[in-house]
């Protein structure tokens, strides 16, 4: 399964090179062209069905990188220190596996025993300088031979079934988008696409700017996941989306205000369809939608999110239903909107 593979290949921002050979490898049969940026964001392109003399240009875009860590230090001892790179709650790192550079070198990222520690410390939240990752050097001369400040590190995580036509990972957060841009580029659509993977999102949507201003489409619709809390709740917490109820459409978020037209036309596209669809129910967190949106004069653009439980974790969850539902409905748009002639502003 291609969401699987993609999942499980390492790619933090500013090292998607992985994961962009592999959705390299997968769309070329399907595709008119396909090149790779200064930038790093691979830029797709396919032209309409035979027979169809003027389309809109819609811009794809669903990004490759994940949250991760980049080596930044390495202790006499021979353990590696390390930053953050994009938004990871502390409390997930303890004792997770990872695997580092481009030799995939394994490591466990460690922290005091709860043996070794005083009874206030295990109250507090650890800061990421009190964490480390053990390679199994002997010291730090070993250390230097497997790897280099800069190698990144991500989650050595394997994709598992789980429940009912659930799976649970890490990065799906968005190779699940990729995934669903890739199934769009195989099927014959009624519109020029331009399909772009983008890189660096989780640190500011940086591949988004360039590969917007480059193409400037009449249109665009970003993939994403967005989060889902529909676990056992707790005050103060209440569901933003929920597994199985289909793919969330964007109002707004921090960044970014969905264009009316794009909105009515991805409702009629469900509702015409019968896609089960929901809506993005906070205003928190940003997509590549906000950067790509405010290219030049200005690109309409929406997005639509697979709901994913526990994101920016080793082990995140979504249904199958609303991957599906995604391709489905995401389809289904491109034909409304070539049915309009475009958004006719």
């Amino acid at each position: 399964m291609l969401l699987k593979t993609l999942a499980e290949l390492p790619g933090v921002s500013g090292d998607e090179k992985r994961v962009r050979e592999a959705i390299k490898k997968e769309v070329q049969p399907y595709v008119d062209e396909l090149k790779t940026d200064c930038m790093g964001n691979l830029i797709v392109n396919k032209r309409p069905r035979k027979g169809k003399k003027r389309s809109p240009k819609v811009m794809l875009a669903a990004h490759m990188d994940e949250v991760g860590l980049i080596i930044n230090g390495i202790e006499k001892s021979g353990h590696l220190r390390f930053l953050k790179v994009g938004d990871i709650d502390n409390r997930v790192l303890i004792s997770k596996p990872v695997i580092i550079g481009v030799e995939n070198i394994p490591g466990v990222i460690g922290v005091k025993a709860v043996h070794l520690q005083k009874p206030d410390e295990r109250k507090k939240t650890l800061k990421t300088n009190q964490l480390y990752i053990d390679i199994g050097a002997k010291g730090k001369e070993e250390a230097e031979k497997m790897v280099s400040l800069g190698d990144y590190a991500a989650f050595d995580t394997k994709v598992k079934e789980m429940g009912e036509r659930c799976l649970c990972g890490k990065a799906f957060d968005n190779r699940a988008g990729c995934a669903v841009l890739v199934e769009l580029l195989k099927r014959e659509l009624p519109v020029e696409l331009c399909a772009v993977f983008t890189v660096q999102e989780e640190i500011g949507s940086r591949g988004a700017i360039t590969a917007a201003y480059t193409l400037d489409p009449d249109l665009a619709l970003i993939i994403e996941t967005t989060s889902a809390a529909d676990f056992p709740e707790t005050k103060g917490i209440k569901p933003v989306t929920n597994l199985g109820d289909g793919p969330a459409l964007t109002l707004m978020d921090q960044s970014f205000i969905s264009d009316g037209k794009i909105l009515a036309a991805l409702r009629a596209a469900a509702e015409d369809n019968e896609i089960k669809y929901q809506y993005r129910r906070f205003t928190s967190g940003a997509t590549d939608a906000g950067n790509i949106s405010l290219s030049k004069e200005g690109i309409p653009a929406g997005v639509v999110s697979i709901p994913c439980r526990y994101l920016h974790s080793p082990a995140s969850v979504i249904k199958l239903d609303d991957f599906y539902a995604t391709i489905g409905l995401s389809e289904a748009f491109l034909h409304k909107v070539s049915e309009m002639g475009g958004l006719n502003r």
